[in-house]
């Protein structure tokens, strides 16, 4: 009987809070060191008897992670961002001690700054410029009775946090096992991971099944996660050399597939038709991707690998490069016979094997780039850099909510003189820096709410109950204890995470654990009430000053998107597929992030992005012709004709589409005449991007106007109209 209700009870308790009674071995493990770490740092502020003790654990929890790698980058960029803050703390203190009409702004601006700023940058880079605006209001708000001892002041406030860092290092250390083996494995995994994905797309796109170019987009936000994890990996193997560098450009590589994998299922789609010799290519390209993810973990493979690679790429360039069944009569070479030139079949045939032949050398390169991640090369001086794209009004928003927040706690403290009206103004300060870089902040901000209740709950159970039960720091950890491994539990579940960051970053805070004495009912209440406030404060600023708007968001990406295009055919400009691919991959993940349901509009506004995309990668490789100089005037003129509209329509594209398609008339005709096969090669390669930039023109009319919202029309896919004439064409 026993045994059945202890079973039902556990049953029923793993149902309803599985992360506490049945927790996975990395939360436990997590939430057991960190727990550890921040006791350390108690006892060891403690036996210092430093003013604000508490302090030490709130960075401990602060700076924990679930990855060692996260952990250290963190906590790195703690420290700099500390010093940052202490440093403004001291400059304003010192611009203005006694005028807190100027105090208060010149704060306000600040934080608003460094949330600004900080939207412009990624990982913990962005924490620390947060972090550097709410370390200077927590310190100034602080001093503000007894601005004499600033120095002193943030002094003490950097050796909390160094102190909980180093301790929390420490103990993860010892936690960590065998680091930099597991890190290598790590990154190679996830690469393996990415690669294997990317062919299986390919696979299924060359093969013209349905649902490839779907599964194919999927695949861009998953790309982006790993390359966050690859800097976090890179901080767990220690002293090394490039492998995060190449591991970001096998990733780059793998980018630049799928953009170009687009592209050729447009091509496939336009151009096959009975073509044998590229069905025998292509039929062997499938073959090997059909064998690729068993293949790729084995080192020995590898250089199989880049031969086979290697054959099938040289089989493209020698079928791509042109040649002639008869040659021209040299009696009359302006008025070749129809039966003396190629027909156009076998010049879609090139183009095609134009195309696969780029992909192949894509996929050459991801693999290279992979297996140089795999190993220390001696002598490599290989970097990589990563684009992201930067959002001007994003970080507008966020700057101005923060300093809002800022302001409008000032108010309430100037007016009130609530003793622990600093509290609010610091404790605001900082749950807007923490959620100022956030798209939604919203969302983040009630569910911290939710964690600061929670937390006030522990907090007066431990200070009314358990604490004053004990006098020295054994029994005192023994309490923080069970209340600290519930918290790291929690944080350590995806669904319970954001307000368990509240919990164990707020609720040591609510303690007020000091040296001589225990906190009593009035200042438990005040300091709790100031700290709740806060977070009602950051919710009603976020819900109601600059609220996120989904719609708007995709508006303002759309035309950041469209206008980077109409730069990227600029030929004042020097694109960088790297960039386009980078902001752009960049920016569908946002909208995909964001998309609670996938609704047409949103599939619609999906397909326009990626259609986007692919028509800029074209556009580069095609000004990547132009700048070869191989082209002829003849050819060179309908291209920078085509581009110039590109350049000039940000409405309606139809022209631009007429001219792509006369362009392609107009190089399909000169690859009949007698040229070099350097120059016919030029005008294959041109025509393979042609082909792509005029289909996406004619297809998505409405996607690529920036005019107004996108409002969810489909693809054109009515035949195209007739092109203008060669005379109007070189009229224009």
């Amino acid at each position: 009987m026993l045994t059945r209700f202890l079973t039902n009870l556990h049953s029923r308790g793993a149902s309803f809070l599985p992360w506490v009674l049945a927790p996975s071995l990395n939360g436990f493990l997590f939430a057991l060191r960190t727990t550890i770490a921040a006791c350390l740092a108690l006892g060891i502020a403690l036996w210092l008897e430093l003013d604000s003790p508490i302090w030490a654990p709130m960075t401990v929890w602060s700076v924990a992670q679930l990855t060692r790698g996260e952990s250290l980058s963190k906590a790195r960029w703690r420290i700099i961002g500390t010093l940052i803050g202490g440093t403004a703390a001291l400059v304003f203190i010192g611009i203005y001690p006694q005028a807190p009409w100027l105090f208060f702004p010149l704060i306000a601006v600040w934080i608003g700054l460094c949330s600004g700023f900080a939207t412009f940058v990624s990982n913990f880079r962005s924490y620390a410029l947060v972090l550097s605006g709410y370390t200077c209001a927590i310190i100034c708000m602080d001093i503000v009775p007894e601005t004499n001892n600033i120095f002193m002041f943030a002094v003490s406030r950097a050796s909390y946090i160094i102190l909980g860092v180093l301790c929390e290092a420490f103990i993860g250390l010892l936690f960590a096992f065998n680091q930099d083996h597991r890190a290598h494995i790590s990154v190679r995994q996830k690469l393996e991971s990415a690669l294997t994905l990317v062919c299986n797309t390919l696979y299924h796109i060359l093969r013209q099944d349905r649902g490839a170019i779907t599964e194919a987009r999927n695949l861009f936000g998953t790309i982006l996660s790993i390359n966050d994890q690859i800097e976090f990996s890179e901080l767990e193997m220690g002293v090394h050399g490039h492998e995060g560098d190449h591991a970001r450009a096998a990733l780059a590589a793998v980018s630049a597939l799928l953009s170009r994998s687009f592209g050729m299922a447009t091509r496939l789609e336009l151009l096959s038709s009975n073509h044998k010799d590229f069905d025998t290519v292509i039929a062997a390209f499938i073959q090997f991707l059909q064998h690729f993810s068993k293949r790729l973990p084995q080192e020995s493979e590898i250089s199989e690998l880049l031969a086979e690679l290697q054959h099938l790429r040289d089989l493209c360039r020698r079928y791509a490069t042109p040649h002639r069944l008869i040659p021209l009569t040299p009696t009359d070479p302006t008025t070749p016979t129809e039966d003396s030139l190629i027909t156009n079949s076998a010049l879609d045939e090139r183009i095609l094997f134009s195309s696969l032949g780029d992909l192949i050398g894509d996929l050459e390169e991801a693999i290279t780039e992979y297996h140089a991640s795999t190993h220390t090369i001696r002598g490599d001086h290989f970097q990589f850099q990563r684009h992201t794209h930067r959002d001007g009004r994003l970080a507008f928003n966020n700057g101005f909510r923060a300093a809002l927040a800022v302001l409008v706690t000032s108010f309430i403290y100037e007016v009130t003189a609530w003793s622990n009206g600093n509290t609010l103004i610091s404790i605001t300060a900082l749950i807007c820096g923490l959620f100022a870089t956030k798209e939604n902040p919203v969302l983040g901000t009630i569910k911290f709410l939710k964690g600061l209740a929670v937390a006030w709950c522990v907090a007066w159970l431990l200070c009314f109950v358990f604490i004053p039960m004990v006098t020295t720091y054994e029994p005192l950890i023994i309490i923080l204890s069970a209340a600290m491994m519930l918290g790291g539990l929690a944080r350590a579940n995806p669904a319970t995470a954001p307000a368990a960051a509240a919990y164990n970053l707020l609720m040591p805070l609510m303690l007020g654990i000091q040296n001589h004495h225990i906190i009593d009912e009035s200042k438990f209440y005040n300091t709790t009430l100031a700290i709740m406030l806060s977070g009602v404060t950051a919710v009603l600023i976020f819900r109601s000053i600059l609220p996120f708007n989904r719609k708007a968001e995709a508006f303002r990406l759309r035309k950041a998107t469209l206008r980077e295009l109409r730069n990227l055919a600029s030929l004042g400009s020097t694109p960088h597929i790297s960039a386009w691919i980078g902001h752009n991959t960049d920016r569908f993940s946002r909208l995909l992030r964001h998309a609670t349901t996938i609704t047409p509009l949103v599939e619609a506004g999906i397909q326009g992005t990626l259609a986007t995309l692919t028509l800029g990668l074209n556009i580069i490789r095609l000004r990547g012709l132009l700048n070869r100089e191989y082209l002829p005037e003849s050819a060179r003129r309908p291209i920078t004709l085509v581009l110039y509209y590109i350049e000039h329509s940000s409405r309606r594209h139809d022209r631009a589409a007429r001219l792509t398609r006369a362009a392609i008339r107009r190089l399909r005709e000169l690859d009949t005449q007698d040229h070099e096969a350097i120059i016919r090669l030029e005008i294959t390669r041109a025509l393979t991007h042609l082909v792509v930039i005029e289909y996406t023109l004619r297809t998505n009319e409405n996607f690529l106007d920036a005019s107004e919202p996108f409002r969810g029309e489909g693809p054109i896919t009515t035949p195209p109209p007739q092109p203008p004439t060669l005379q109007e064409l070189e009229s224009t």
